[in-house]
């Protein structure tokens, strides 16, 4: 246990909570969420939980934060209630959101006011592989605030990648991860709706596709999901659908700003879009597959 380096997570959400719980392992970990049974949730695991953002996040070693955009990212360190005037100088502010790499030069440049340096860390993986230490972290990060953050990322990572030591490093090899993650969600999505309009069983298609070539993470993670997206109550929500029309649209504008055509990723894209557009959007990401099929011909 090193309960002398404290870490302060902001969102018990998800995947707030099991990365808390995780660092609560082995670190002091300080916790904030705006809902009360969070709060009780993250109490019950060994966590400090507080009423605001910034007294818990006040004189930390570290900040962990997982923000929708941009925008929020802004809103949480330098709003009216901004938690960056509270921070410890020589502390680091590890973000662990897809926000796409413009949102990373003047967050830098603001926290280096206080003395805090931004570790751009975004994470892949769900809430069970957060909870198990088991996600990949790619680091864009100065030496300096790579060694400051490495007990939290040691415990959450199982791969954890340095790919540069500047800030916005990390986004932007996030961002190519989104484009095959998308593009792999949609595709799996596609191919389970053909097989049922062939008249496949989907579940021993899904089997067959997993044992072969065509098989990949996605296929193996989602597929179970995307079999349960026709049922009344739906596959359990572990990933939005929503946030793909975010990580998407990341990828989109950063391929247009590099020059790049990414056809395929823009196919994707509109897959999602439609179904934000349809009201899926706070389903599970699987559920894109009712864009491609609104009803199942063959139920299972």
């Amino acid at each position: 246990m090193n309960t002398d380096y404290t870490v302060a997570v902001l969102g018990l959400g998800a995947m707030g909570l099991p990365m808390a719980t995780r660092l609560a392992s082995q670190l002091t970990v300080h916790g904030f969420d705006i809902a009360e049974p969070r709060l009780k949730l993250a109490e019950e695991a060994g966590i400090r939980t507080f009423d605001s953002a910034q007294a818990a996040a006040r004189g930390v070693d570290a900040l962990l934060l997982a923000v929708r955009n941009g925008e929020q990212l802004n809103e949480v360190l330098f709003g009216a209630n901004g938690v960056a005037p509270v921070l410890a100088k020589g502390s680091v502010v590890i973000l662990t959101s897809t926000v796409g790499t413009e949102a990373i030069p003047s967050t830098v440049a603001r926290l280096a006011e206080f003395g805090v340096e931004l570790v751009d860390a975004p994470l892949s993986g769900g809430p069970v592989r957060a909870g198990e230490g088991d996600l990949l972290i790619v680091v864009g990060a100065t030496p300096d605030a790579q060694r400051q953050a490495a007990p939290v990322l040691e415990l959450l990572a199982s791969t954890l990648s340095i790919v540069g030591d500047n800030p916005g490093d990390g986004q932007a090899l996030k961002t190519v991860n989104q484009l095959l993650c998308g593009v792999h969600i949609a595709a799996a999505a596609e191919a389970l709706a053909l097989a049922d309009a062939l008249g496949l069983d989907q579940a021993k298609t899904l089997t067959a596709l997993e044992a072969g070539a065509a098989g990949s993470f996605m296929l193996s993670n989602r597929g179970p999901r995307i079999l349960e997206a026709y049922s009344e109550e739906g596959a359990e929500v572990l990933s939005r659908l929503d946030i793909f029309v975010k990580d998407m649209g990341i990828v989109g504008k950063a391929a247009r700003a590099a020059g790049l055509a990414a056809p395929v990723a823009a196919a994707a894209e509109q897959l999602f879009l439609l179904g934000q557009a349809q009201g899926l959007a706070a389903e599970d990401d699987s559920a894109v597959i009712k864009v491609v099929a609104p009803t199942q011909r063959h139920a299972a």
